[in-house]
């Protein structure tokens, strides 16, 4: 039986993945040398589309790491030098927090709990922090940080570099990259690809901050951000990367195109408005993110009565999968991914299953 996986990653893969993949077998594109030409308009090709999918700036490299928390060191090592602030609302967050303090930076946060959101307005940075680390999407728990809060907290803090995590979001954000310093994903959640690639999207000043502190401290050995960024100059990598991964993102990236983004995101938001609807008008599930301004649209999170093992259970009986909660809230809580893989009618299906149970 043919599954739908509404799982929030890794997550279903898109439509068009197999026939990428077997153009890129078929190629030869695996066996290639990543200094060759070929690789090289391999390399600009995805960073082109991936550019105009999510309107960043050329004063922005779109850098290729092995994955997202890859690049909470990365950024890390070359924006702060002795104190970092974090907003931690959940276990992604709370982990890029946790790799400050590995790093033996000053790791200052504020902390609500799971299910809440924050506002610009309540955030006070810490005078010397050097970087303020946001979630966009915390996928653990459902919340999604308004765009607009995440701007108004880096023109509230100009001097302070802003870094989103957009791991479990990306395209679905409209992110003004003249006001965001860095940002950074993840392949294997809404653009439908096996796990492996991480994509950083970082700003002129953090490479002349990385630069700054190389004179005093470490910026990391391996994918340092000046060595990235020279790299990417001439649409190369330091070592040697993930070629099929980025081939593949690049194919994904132009099929987005080919779609629009904004259709895409209108689509995301629509999909979200029915799942949510379900939830908050059928017996035995509820929203758990209970202010809607800070529900996610690309992982709706549902508190469930029944265990949800017994529905995730019943539900892949009918070739679906959804995923559990996360961490403590495994067996109480549902997770169900709203990327683009899934279609409106595989959408409209799940729920028509979830309300037969």
């Amino acid at each position: 039986m043919s599954l739908t996986f509404f799982t929030p990653g890794p997550a279903a893969l898109y439509p068009t993945f197999e026939q990428h993949l077997k153009t890129f077998v078929e190629n030869q594109l695996g066996s290639i040398s990543h200094r060759s030409q070929q690789y090289r308009d391999l390399h600009k090709f995805t960073v082109d589309q991936l550019r105009t999918l999510l309107n960043v700036p050329d004063t922005h490299a779109i850098l290729f790491l092995g994955s997202a928390s890859e690049a909470f060191e990365r950024i890390l090592f070359s924006t702060v030098e002795l104190e970092s602030f974090h907003l931690v609302n959940g276990s992604f967050s709370k982990k890029f927090c946790e790799y400050s303090s590995a790093l033996n930076k000053y790791a200052h946060k504020f902390e609500k709990p799971m299910g809440e959101g924050f506002l610009a307005v309540d955030v006070e940075v810490p005078e010397y922090a050097e970087l303020i680390a946001t979630t966009h999407n915390e996928t653990s728990s459902g919340v999604q940080m308004p765009v607009t809060e995440i701007h108004k907290l880096k023109q509230n803090n100009p001097s302070k570099f802003i870094a989103v995590d957009m791991v479990s979001s990306a395209p679905y954000p409209e992110l003004d990259y003249s006001i965001v310093d860095t940002a950074f994903f993840s392949v294997q959640k809404a653009f439908g690809l096996p796990a492996g690639l991480g994509v950083w999207i970082v700003n002129e000043r953090c490479l002349e901050k990385a630069k700054n502190i190389r004179n005093t401290y470490s910026i990391g050995a391996h994918n340092d951000l000046v060595t990235l960024w020279k790299n990417a100059q001439n649409n190369e990598t330091p070592a040697t990367p993930n070629v099929m991964g980025i081939y593949l993102l690049g194919k994904i990236a132009e099929d987005f195109n080919r779609i629009g983004v904004q259709n895409i995101r209108k689509e995301t938001e629509h999909k979200a408005g029915l799942l949510y609807k379900f939830i908050e008008k059928t017996a035995g599930f509820s929203a758990f993110v209970k202010e809607r301004a800070f529900r996610s649209q690309t992982v709706i999170v549902a508190d469930t009565e029944a265990p949800s093992a017994d529905i995730i259970k019943r539900i892949k009986e009918k070739g679906i999968v959804i995923g559990s909660g996360y961490g403590a809230a495994k067996a109480t809580q549902l997770r169900i991914a709203n990327f683009p893989a899934t279609s409106l009618e595989e959408t409209e299906r799940l729920i028509h299953e979830l309300g037969n149970i």
